[in-house]
């Protein structure tokens, strides 16, 4: 199935690109669509595009327990990421109904429509949708690169026209989430599984330092006002402090863009950008108002300005304790080597996690690669995580378990 679904956005490097709404988007969705009625399941879209395939329950029910992961991948993505979700939701669905028949309580499988913000700068439309913290009036005036505006893309594909259900839903008692890890801590510790306690806050800035482009032979040291030095010199200051702030804490700066960009002209202007995340919000506001008031002290050194620009700022989310909970005896009771853990990688997870209880399980990716051709996961560890979907949706979904 790993294989089947990555036949759909197969790329020349032998990766996955599968952008939100594109054509091979909707075949991954139409292919979904049959294997979920294939096995029984009632089948359906909401009107943003997002899949569901549902294993109603035998007495009428109110409450839907949820499972799944989102279909969309980056540019020359890899396999299994988001993918792996879906299928072990459909797997899992179909051993249930075909073992224990129709459960106490309603069960879907969902292919959430977009995650990764591959397309358009918008991340979590699914699950945003379906959680009411995304709304038509967030996308209305975004376009892609080719100057597509989000509607006409959604509208093409056949959505957003008001033919299906509107997606902000109401039953949900809990959300299980079953993804690759995307880093290497399960590899390295040989772990089965990991289950997050939670996921990180992200905070996103683009930082602009203004100085002044001059000759790069006539101009003396003394005199420059260096947009580089400056920047190099705040972005020293950011390693340092992050390091000394705490292990779990990360800063990146991945992109930078030079003005004039020339060899022998020093730099006037320079935008690099700055990715801090930590699972406890205090200590990103307390490291981001310390640096940001050392930025200034520095800029005004090198006589120079410096602006900052906050992009993206999501908090961190507690996973449900009570799931977690789940998992964790039944990993115990079979002797299954797991690790509680934070994501330091955003996911669906992390907007359900503020709108139901909610469940994140990860397992091992070969080397942490990931958003490659080159991700991978061992088949044994991919059967383990569905077993352990499978037995807590059991759980769940026929015993009854949950938060009444």
């Amino acid at each position: 199935m790993v294989e089947w679904l990555a036949s759909f956005g197969k790329s020349e490097k032998n990766g996955v690109t599968r952008p939100l709404y594109s054509s091979s988007w909707q075949a991954a969705q139409q292919g979904l669509e049959k294997r979920m009625k294939q096995i029984g399941l009632e089948v359906y879209y909401d009107d943003v595009g997002n899949l569901f395939g549902r294993l109603p329950a035998y007495t009428k029910s109110n409450t839907t327990i949820l499972t799944g992961s989102h279909i969309d991948t980056v540019i020359d993505g890899g396999k299994y990421d988001g993918a792996y979700g879906i299928i072990a939701g459909i797997i899992a669905l179909q051993y249930l109904y075909e073992n224990y028949g129709q459960p106490k309580k309603n069960i879907e499988v969902v292919s959430l429509c977009e995650e990764e913000g591959s397309r358009f700068p918008m991340t979590y439309w699914g699950s945003g949708s379906i959680t009411g913290v995304k709304t038509i009036n967030d996308i209305e005036h975004l376009t892609d690169s080719q100057g597509i505006s989000f509607v006409t893309a959604m509208q093409e594909a056949g959505f957003g026209k008001g033919n299906y259900q509107q997606p902000l839903r109401n039953d949900l008692e809990c959300f299980v989430e079953l993804h690759i890890e995307q880093g290497e801590m399960l590899e390295r510790e040989g772990k089965s599984i990991g289950i997050v306690s939670h996921i990180v806050g992200q905070r996103r800035y683009n930082v602009t330092i203004i100085g002044e482009s001059n000759h790069a032979g006539t101009t003396p040291m003394s005199w420059r006002k260096d947009a580089m030095y400056t920047a190099a010199e705040l972005i020293q200051y950011v390693m340092k402090k992050a390091k000394e702030t705490s292990p779990d804490l990360v800063a990146t700066v991945g992109q930078m863009v030079i003005e004039p960009n020339l060899a022998n002209v020093i730099p006037g202007e320079i935008t690099f950008s700055l990715d801090i995340r930590h699972r406890d919000e205090h200590v990103l506001e307390s490291f981001c108002q310390v640096i940001f008031e050392q930025f200034s002290l520095i800029a005004s050194k090198h006589q120079t300005e410096v602006t900052v620009h906050n992009w993206m700022m999501e908090k961190p989310v507690k996973m449900s304790e009570k799931l977690n909970s789940i998992s964790e005896a039944l990993l115990m009771k079979e002797n299954i080597p797991y690790k509680k853990m934070t994501s330091g990688a955003g996911h669906d997870s992390q907007r359900f996690g503020g709108y139901c209880p909610t469940s994140l399980l990860f397992v091992p990716s070969k080397n942490g690669v990931s958003h490659s051709p080159n991700e991978f996961t061992k088949t044994e560890d991919l059967e383990k995580g569905i077993q352990l979907l499978i037995k807590v949706l059991y759980k769940l979904a026929y015993e009854g378990g949950g938060f009444e």
